[in-house]
C-alpha cells in the first residue's frame, strides 16, 4: 500500500464517503415523484373552494412532444404538498441534533469512526425505507429523522480529519475534493434514482442505493486512521512531512482531545459569527436547489422523471468540476502570494453567494422558458460550491483545534433552513404550482444569499484566535507561529 499516498487516501474515501451520504440525502426528492399519486392529488384540488385557486398563477404549458406519449407516472401514496414536504424535511429534523456531540466525539475519541457510524446508519435505514412508507408516511418520517440523526456526525469528523491529513499548501485541493463529495452523491444519485424509479420500481432505488453503500463501509476502517501517528503502513517520508508541517505530535494530540471547549471566547467571537451567518445564508440557497429542484422540474417546467432526474443532477455535476479548477486556481494564486488566507475565504464565498443570487432572479424571471431556466440553476449552483473553500474551511483557519465542534455549532444553525425550506415551499405552492409562486420562492432565496455576501464579507478573518491554545499551554509567540502556519 505503501505506493499510494495515506492522505491521497484519506482523501478519496472522504469523498466517497460524503458523496454516499449526499446521495442517500437527496435519493428521496426524486423518488418521492414516482410515490406520490399526482392524479389523485390534482382530482382533490378540483375539489377545493375557489378562494383558495384564487391566486393560482400562470402555469407552464406541457411540451406538445410529451401530450402525445405521455403516460401519467403515479405511485401509490396520495401525500399532499405539506405532506411531502414534512417528509423531505423529516431528515434535517434528526440531522441538526448531532451536530455538537459529534464534534466533541471526533475531537475527543475517534473521527474515523464516528464517520463510519454515520454512513452505516444511513444506509441501514436506507434500506428500511420502502417498508416504512407502505404503513405510513409518519414511519418514513421516523426513518429520515434516524438517517438526519447518523449524517449529522459527518461534517464535524470529517472537519478534525483534515486538520490531520491536509497540509497547509494542499488544504485548498484536498478540502475541495472531500466536500465535493456532496455534488459527486449528488449527480450520481439523482440521474440514478431516476432510472430506477422509472424503469424498475421507487422500492429499487433505496433497496440498491442502500446495499451499494455498505461496501464503503467494508473499506473505510481498514484503509483510513485518525493521524498520521497511528497509521500502520503510511510510508516514513510522507508521515515525516505530516508531522512537520501540521506540527502533529503525540503529546500535543493528547493534550488537544482533553481541552474544554471555550464556549465565551466562541460565542464572542466576531470571525465565527461571519462563518455561522455564511453558512445558514447559504444553506437556505443550497436546500432550496437540493431538494425541490426536482419537484420545480417536474411541477412547474413538466419535465418527466426521467429527464427531470438527469436534468437536476447535471448542475451538480458542472458544479463538481468548477470546485476543482477554482481550488486549482486559488492554490496558484495563494503559492505566488497574490491572495492571502482570508482573501480567498471572502472570493469563494462571494463566488458562492453573489453569483447564484443573480442566477436564481434570472430564473425567477425565466418563466416557462425551459432553456433559460435550466442554464441559470446550472450555473447558480455551480457557483454555489465556492464555499468549499469559502467559509466551509474558515473553521480550520481559526480554531484548528475545535474545528470539528465549529462547524457542528455552524452547521447545526445552517440545518435549520433544511426543514423550514421544504414546508415552507410546501405552504407557498399547496394547490398552487403556478410559476408566480416560484418566482416568489427564488426572489426570496437570492435576497438572503446578498445577507451572507454582505455580513462575510465584512466580518470573516483567516488567522488562528488566541483561544485556539491550550489555556497552561503556548504563549503569544507561538501561537503567532502557528497562525502563520495555518495559512495556506
Amino acid at each position: 500500500m505503501s505506493c499510494v499516498k495515506a492522505r491521497v487516501l484519506f482523501t478519496v474515501l472522504a469523498s466517497v464517503g460524503l458523496a454516499i451520504l449526499y446521495g442517500l440525502k437527496v435519493n428521496l426528492s426524486v423518488a418521492i415523484v414516482a410515490m406520490v399519486n399526482h392524479t389523485a392529488l390534482a382530482d382533490a384540488h378540483q375539489g377545493e373552494n375557489d378562494d383558495a385557486l384564487a391566486d393560482v398563477g400562470f402555469t407552464c404549458a406541457t411540451p406538445d412532444n410529451q401530450n402525445s406519449t405521455h403516460v401519467a407516472q403515479d405511485g401509490p401514496f396520495v401525500w399532499n404538498e405539506l405532506t411531502q414536504g414534512y417528509v423531505l424535511a423529516g431528515y434535517f429534523w434528526g440531522y441538526i441534533f448531532t451536530q455538537y456531540p459529534g464534534g466533541r466525539a471526533a475531537e475527543t475519541l475517534s473521527a474515523k469512526w464516528v464517520l463510519w457510524t454515520s454512513v452505516f446508519v444511513n444506509a441501514v435505514f436506507t434500506l428500511l425505507t420502502p417498508l416504512a412508507a407502505k404503513y405510513h408516511y409518519g414511519l418514513v418520517i421516523t426513518v429520515r429523522v434516524i438517517e438526519g440523526l447518523g449524517a449529522g456526525v459527518s461534517l464535524p469528523a470529517l472537519h478534525v480529519l483534515l486538520s490531520k491529513w491536509a497540509p497547509p499548501k494542499e488544504k485548498n485541493r484536498i478540502s475541495s475534493f472531500v466536500y465535493a463529495g456532496m455534488t459527486l452523491g449528488t449527480v450520481i444519485s439523482l440521474p440514478f434514482s431516476g432510472v430506477l424509479a422509472s424503469t424498475v420500481s421507487w422500492e429499487s432505488v433505496f433497496y440498491i442505493q442502500g446495499a451499494l453503500s455498505l461496501v464503503w463501509c467494508l473499506s473505510w476502517p481498514f484503509l483510513v486512521f485518525d493521524s498520521p501517528l497511528n497509521h500502520p503502513f503510511i510510508s516514513h517520508e510522507e508521515k515525516g512531512m505530516l508531522v512537520r508541517e501540521l506540527k502533529l505530535d503525540k503529546n500535543e494530540n493528547e493534550e488537544s482531545q482533553s481541552l474544554s471547549f471555550p464556549w465565551r471566547s466562541v460565542l464572542t467571537s466576531v470571525p465565527f459569527w461571519a462563518i455561522l451567518v455564511a453558512h445558514v445564508c447559504n444553506n437556505w440557497g443550497w436546500y432550496m436547489l437540493l431538494v425541490e429542484l426536482p419537484t420545480y422540474m417536474k411541477q412547474v417546467l413538466r419535465f418527466e422523471i426521467n429527464e427531470n432526474a438527469f436534468l437536476s443532477a447535471l448542475p451538480y455535476l458542472v458544479s463538481w468540476i468548477f470546485s476543482f479548477i477554482l481550488s486549482t486556481v486559488m492554490d496558484k494564486l495563494k503559492q505566488k502570494e497574490l491572495l492571502s488566507v482570508v482573501q480567498i475565504r471572502k472570493i469563494s464565498t462571494g463566488i458562492a453567494s453573489v453569483l447564484p443570487a443573480i442566477c436564481l432572479l434570472g430564473v425567477a424571471f425565466a418563466g416557462c422558458s425551459r432553456i433559460a431556466a435550466v442554464t441559470l440553476m446550472v450555473l447558480a449552483v455551480m457557483f454555489i460550491s465556492g464555499m468549499y473553500i469559502g467559509f466551509l474551511t474558515n473553521h480550520v483557519d481559526i480554531a484548528p483545534n475545535f474545528s470539528g465542534t465549529l462547524i457542528a455549532l455552524t452547521n447545526t444553525c445552517a440545518t435549520i433552513p433544511g426543514f423550514i425550506v421544504p414546508a415552507f415551499v410546501g405552504a407557498l405552492t399547496h394547490g398552487n404550482q403556478s410559476v408566480w409562486r416560484w418566482q416568489l420562492i427564488f426572489a426570496i432565496t437570492a435576497g438572503i444569499y446578498v445577507m451572507e455576501f454582505i455580513f462575510y464579507t465584512i466580518f470573516a478573518s483567516g488567522d488562528v484566535q488566541t483561544w485556539n491554545q491550550p489555556k497552561s499551554g503556548k504563549s503569544a509567540q507561538e501561537a503567532a507561529r502557528l497562525t502563520i502556519d495555518t495559512k495556506i
